[in-house]
C-alpha cells in the first residue's frame, strides 16, 4: 500500500500550512483564544474560500466531495498550527450527520451555507453524567402533529456557543435515537471555555421546536458512522499537535545550555526525545491505519478504538516529557508547548479516553481465536 500523498494532497497540506502560519504564531493565537469568540472569523472565510469547509461535502451538496485522506490531511495542519477554528466541533460531525440522515432539500438547504462560512452547527449528544459512549440519552422528543418538540439538557457541547443550529439527538417517540434540527435560539445556552482554549456550552431545550433529520427512524447507523470519522480526525489533529510539540522540545535541547554546553551534549535527554520520536511514529501509523479504514468504506468502531488507544498514550508520553524537558518555561502561558499539552490532554478525553476505549478493546477479546500450534 502506498502511504505516500498524491501531488494534489500534499498541494492542500501546503496551502492549509501556510495560511495557518500566516494568521497564527503563538502571540497572536493568544490574542485571538482570549476574545469572547475564541476564534477567527476571518480565517474562517479564509477557509471556506480555500474550500476546506465544503471538503467533505458531496459536489451535489456544495462541497468539494473529496475523501477521508483529505480531510486527515487538514486536521493535522490544524494541530500543527493549534489553530481554534472549530472545523471537527461545527462542519465535520454535525455536517457529516446531516449528509448521512437529512433529505436533499435539508443537506441542499443547510450544506452549502456552511461550507461557504455562514452558518455555523454544532452537534449536541453527550448528556450531563453520561460518560462515552453515550447511549442512554434522555433528551426526548415529542410529536405535535408534523412537527416535534425537544425537552433535555445536553452537555458538553463543543462549540456550542457559537453556532446558528444545532443537530440534536433525542428519543423518538416510537423507540430508537433519532436527530434533529434546532435553531440554536431556542435552546438556553450557559457558555464556558474549556482547558485548552476552545469553548463549549450547556444546551437546555424546554419544548424547544425541532424538525426532524431525515425520516424518523433509529439514526444509530449514521452515528456510528459519524462518530468514526470523529475519532481519525482527532487522532489526525493530534498527531499534527505532536509533531510540533517534540520539534519545540528538540530545539529546545539544541540551543538551552546547562553547564556551558548544549542540552543536547546530555546522553539521557537525547534519547528521551528518541522515545518521543517512537511515539509519534507509532501514533501516525495508527492515525493513518484509521483513516485507511474510512476510505476503504468501514466505520469499525474496533479500529476506531486501536487508534485513539495509541493515539492517548503517545499524547501523554510526548506531552509529559515536553514540559519535563523545558522545564519551568514549559507551563507559562507566553510559550507554546504548554498550549499543545492542554491541547492533547483534551483531545484524550473527547470521545473516550485511553481507558474506555481499552475497555472496548477487551470486551471483544474473545472474538478472536488462539493460534494453533
Amino acid at each position: 500500500m502506498d502511504f505516500e500523498l498524491t501531488e494534489e494532497q500534499v498541494m492542500l497540506r501546503d496551502t492549509v500550512r501556510e495560511l495557518l502560519a500566516r494568521n497564527y504564531d503563538p502571540e497572536t493565537r493568544l490574542k485571538v483564544t482570549d476574545t469572547e469568540l475564541g476564534w477567527s472569523r476571518e480565517v474562517w472565510q479564509q477557509l471556506a474560500e480555500l474550500g476546506v469547509l465544503g471538503l467533505s461535502f458531496a459536489e451535489a451538496d456544495g462541497g468539494v466531495g473529496a475523501g477521508p485522506v483529505e480531510t486527515m490531511v487538514v486536521l493535522a495542519e490544524v494541530g500543527r498550527r493549534l489553530a481554534p477554528e472549530p472545523i471537527l466541533d461545527a462542519v465535520l460531525v454535525p455536517g457529516g450527520l446531516i449528509a448521512a440522515a437529512g433529505s436533499a432539500e435539508q443537506r441542499q438547504a443547510i450544506l452549502p451555507e456552511v461550507a461557504a462560512g455562514n452558518l455555523l452547527l454544532a452537534f449536541a449528544h453527550a448528556e450531563p453524567g453520561l460518560r462515552w459512549p453515550a447511549t442512554d440519552i434522555t433528551t426526548a422528543a415529542v410529536a405535535q402533529g408534523d412537527s416535534y418538540t425537544l425537552t433535555g439538557v445536553k452537555n458538553p457541547v463543543p462549540h456550542g456557543d457559537c453556532a446558528d443550529k444545532l443537530v440534536v439527538s433525542a428519543l423518538l417517540p416510537g423507540g430508537g435515537t433519532g436527530l434533529f434540527l434546532v435553531d440554536a435560539a431556542a435552546a438556553t445556552r450557559k457558555p464556558y471555555r474549556t482547558l485548552d482554549g476552545q469553548r463549549g456550552a450547556q444546551l437546555e431545550f424546554t419544548g424547544a421546536p425541532a424538525e426532524l433529520l431525515g425520516a424518523a427512524t433509529d439514526a444509530s447507523a449514521q452515528l456510528a458512522a459519524v462518530e468514526a470519522l470523529a475519532q481519525a480526525s482527532l487522532a489526525a489533529e493530534a498527531v499534527g499537535a505532536m509533531e510540533e510539540a517534540l520539534r519545540l522540545t528538540s530545539e529546545y535541547l539544541k540551543t538551552r545550555k546547562q553547564f556551558g554546553v548544549t542540552l543536547s551534549k546530555f546522553q539521557t535527554l537525547t534519547q528521551r526525545a528518541a522515545n518521543m520520536y517512537v511515539s509519534l511514529e507509532l501514533a501516525r501509523s495508527m492515525s493513518l491505519y484509521a483513516t485507511a479504514t474510512l476510505a476503504d468504506g468501514s466505520a469499525d468502531a474496533v479500529v476506531s478504538s486501536r487508534a485513539r488507544l495509541q493515539i492517548s498514550r503517545a499524547a501523554r508520553h510526548i506531552g509529559q516529557e515536553a514540559i519535563q524537558m523545558h522545564g519551568g518555561i514549559g507551563v507559562t502561558a507566553e510559550y507554546p508547548v504548554g498550549h499543545y499539552v492542554a491541547r492533547l490532554t483534551a483531545i484524550e478525553h473527547t470521545l473516550g479516553g485511553a481507558l474506555e476505549h481499552l475497555r472496548v478493546l477487551g470486551d471483544r477479546v474473545g472474538d478472536y481465536s488462539l493460534p494453533e500450534l
